[in-house]
């Protein structure tokens, strides 16, 4: 219902943005998948979980075998002591928001049915792109930036060390991630180049430090330039991935069990990297009661405006750093 005074184009305005928008919720999700690589795995592998509160995201660790194991015969004493094989990272929320806004000129002028329609769908249009895109960025991010989620170059950090989920992996090495440096190859030897001809003596090493058994790596994400030189190197051995894993305009290969994605500058992922994720121990954690929820509208007592917010809650997960790598310059 209109205040008194206040024309009720702000109370059709506000009633069209907020069914636009629940009616068109889940085009979010997917313009999200669609830019990224990383979010469209974790979400067909189920790895989106939504929680209903707490003070922070905690991820538990099994980061160590049970050491009673034993060998024994007959009588031999049994080994019963206890064995600290569970641990547990912390991850802090990371709130997201986007606001639809429309000044009382704006409604006004456009008073007619199908103007304010326009309107509203041209400004929950540019509300999901931009929440879909810098969602994209963010994915991939060093978590730098005030409140930003920390994503893959924290996660998977170029130097394989740093402190994530609470953990000092300089303290704990098992919380390193697993580092190919072109410049340092875990391998051993010179520096290598890399190019077309060299990409997969980097790739190789790294696929075998991140494999335990049938625990293996199932998602490459790539840099336009890394990329380019997997691809000339699969000049005559092309292996694409499936047609709908390729959806939304990222162009995907094989590398043994491996999806190897694209994805672009635009997206968030740094130039010269190469990212090799065990997607099973990664997840992206929402909280359910804002899970890109719509607000309820705001009216400036200054301005003739009104502002009607979207907001999210989440952050970027991880259980296992080791199984996870990284090839760099």
């Amino acid at each position: 219902m209109a205040s008194p005074g206040q024309s009720t184009l702000f109370t059709t305005f506000t009633e069209l943005v907020t069914t636009t928008y629940r009616n068109h919720k889940r085009l979010i999700a997917d313009n999200v998948s669609e830019h990224n690589a990383l979010y469209r795995r974790v979400t067909k592998k189920g790895r989106v979980r939504r929680e209903d509160g707490g003070l922070s995201i905690v991820e538990p660790l099994d980061y160590a075998e049970n050491a009673t194991y034993q060998r024994y015969s007959g009588y031999d004493p049994l080994n019963t002591s206890a064995s600290d094989v569970l641990s547990a990272a912390e991850f802090p929320w990371r709130q997201q928001a986007v606001h639809v806004t429309a000044s009382g000129l704006e409604i006004r002028s456009n008073s007619g049915e199908n103007r304010i329609v326009n309107l509203v769908k041209a400004r929950i249009t540019n509300a999901q792109r931009t929440l879909a895109n810098n969602l994209s960025e963010d994915f991939y991010s060093s978590g730098s930036l005030s409140n930003q989620i920390g994503g893959l170059q924290s996660l998977i950090s170029d130097a394989g060390t740093g402190t994530v989920g609470g953990i000092d992996s300089s303290a704990f090495p098992f919380w390193q991630s697993t580092l190919q440096s072109a410049a340092a190859p875990i391998q051993g030897g010179g520096a290598i180049t890399p190019s077309s001809t060299t990409i997969e003596s980097l790739m190789l090493p790294l696929y075998l430090r991140t494999t335990r058994g049938a625990d293996v790596v199932d998602l490459i994400v790539a840099s336009e330039d890394y990329f380019t030189f997997f691809e000339q190197s699969q000049t005559s051995l092309k292996r694409y991935a499936p047609e709908d894993t390729g959806r939304g305009g990222m162009v995907s290969m094989k590398y043994k069990n491996a999806d190897v994605f694209f994805d672009s500058a635009a997206s968030g992922i740094p130039s010269a990297h190469m990212y090799f994720v065990n997607t099973d121990y990664v997840s992206v954690v929402v909280h359910q009661d804002a899970d890109m929820e719509i607000m309820p509208e705001m009216r400036a007592i200054n301005q003739d405006a009104i502002v009607i917010p979207i907001i999210h809650q989440c952050n970027l997960t991880i259980s296992n750093r080791k199984r996870q790598g990284v090839v760099k310059a």
